[in-house]
């Protein structure tokens, strides 16, 4: 009981603290374990996290997490570099532990709890911007500016997800089902084209169109979505080269308030140095002080500077950066592998759980850094909560596929 509900108020408590998903997930992990560990032991938890880490998938993203230690060897600051890894797995180890514990089961209830808990933490900071954020001024908390709400405005984008496929899933037919799906809907598109993140407002309308379009014509979605995705990771280096020659100044001008000339010339920058080390990168967690790393010398004068933006704004080209060829190839085949096994699913199950990868990886492809634990918790509870509303049946994954 504790566990669900500490992940149920992941919306609100990211609202009050903007960083708060990871500690609300290892919280919930703990309470998980805990029960877990009273009803069966430690022996077949045990097997069920060597099983995960044997799946193609979990033999990925172990790879990534090992490659990416090895790559500390080449960084210039390898204790930051070590924190940031730890930003990175400690939220995916929580994820493991509650999915092996197999005690999160969240059904109906569940989602009627976590679609009021986004409709109420949306609210909760529309009034706040509405107000100039008086009430955090005359308490003197916090950081003061409107772009706080950004992070938790995507947590509760990517949490809608999972709330609106396990409303469909549990009672869809009922009229107030029905009704608090158009509420969560229309909080999560007023949240997203009301705050200060465009990659928000881009992240919402990839998750209604791939929703929309996998409902229609599921097969061709999936793999017009493994197009996208293998093509992005793979020509991330790229990137900055082909939006300089294929966006027009004018359409900068129109999209000046998304920065995009920014985004443009750091992508530049990074892509410079991601093919300065293209096979083992400069080393995981460098991206923030990138210009004081030795590979910034082999980054053209022009676009050094921007070096220091801190990231790249981009996932897949910071994944270059970092890990070079060989941790970008471990996360593409992950998320290939992921893909691939959601073609076993009907229309109705692929379309939220598309709708999700298409909306994520869209976000983090031109928004946040990669590694930043609040948007790796937000993802992991979404994901761990499609995966535990998935129906068994005979054309669906296995119990150890839901795990993961």
């Amino acid at each position: 009981m504790v566990g669900h509900a500490l992940l149920v108020a992941l919306p609100l408590s990211m609202w009050i603290a903007n960083r708060s998903a990871p500690l609300m997930l290892a919280l919930a992990a703990v309470a998980f374990a805990a029960a877990c560990l009273l009803s069966e032991g430690w022996r077949a938890p045990a097997h069920r996290i060597l099983a995960l880490c044997r799946d193609p998938i979990g033999l990925a993203l172990c790879g990534f997490l090992l490659w990416s230690l090895v790559t500390l060897a080449g960084s210039h600051r390898p204790v930051a570099g070590l924190a940031a890894w730890g930003e990175l797995a400690l939220p995916l180890a929580c994820g493991a532990v509650i999915a092996v514990s197999r005690l999160f089961r969240p059904g109906i209830s569940l989602g009627r709890a976590l679609a009021l808990s986004i409709i109420a933490a949306v609210s909760f900071m529309l009034v706040e911007l509405a107000t100039d954020l008086a009430l955090r001024i005359m308490l003197d908390i916090g950081r003061q500016q409107s772009f706080i709400f950004n992070r938790p405005i995507l947590t509760c984008l990517m949490l809608s997800s999972a709330a609106l496929a396990t409303l469909r899933a549990g009672a869809g037919t009922r009229r107030r089902d029905g009704l608090l799906a158009a509420l969560v809907v229309l909080a999560a598109g007023i949240a997203s084209f009301g705050s200060e993140s465009g990659a928000a407002g881009l992240g919402f309308i990839l998750m209604a169109l791939v929703w929309m379009a996998a409902r229609v014509l599921p097969r061709l979605t999936l793999w017009a979505v493994m197009a996208g995705f293998a093509a992005t990771m793979a020509f991330a280096p790229a990137m900055g080269r082909l939006g300089d020659a294929a966006l027009p100044p004018s359409l900068h001008e129109r999209l000046a308030n998304s920065h995009s000339r920014d985004r443009v010339d750091i992508w530049l920058s990074f892509g410079e140095a991601a093919m300065a080390r293209p096979l083992l990168g400069a080393g995981f967690g460098t991206s923030p002080t990138l210009d004081r790393h030795p590979v910034a010398l082999a980054v053209s004068e022009p676009h050094r500077k921007l070096l220091a933006v801190g990231h790249p704004h981009n996932a897949p080209l910071q994944a270059w950066a970092e890990t070079g060829a060989i941790g970008a190839a471990l996360l593409t085949f992950a998320g290939l592998a992921l893909l691939y096994r959601l073609r076993r699913l009907g229309a109705r199950d692929l379309a939220p759980r598309l709708a999700l990868f298409a909306s994520a990886f869209g976000i983090a492809s031109v928004a946040h850094g990669a590694w930043q634990g609040w948007w790796i918790a937000a993802l992991t509870v979404a994901t761990l909560w499609l995966a535990a509303t998935l129906p068994q049946t005979a054309g669906s994954p296995t119990a150890l596929t839901r795990d993961i």
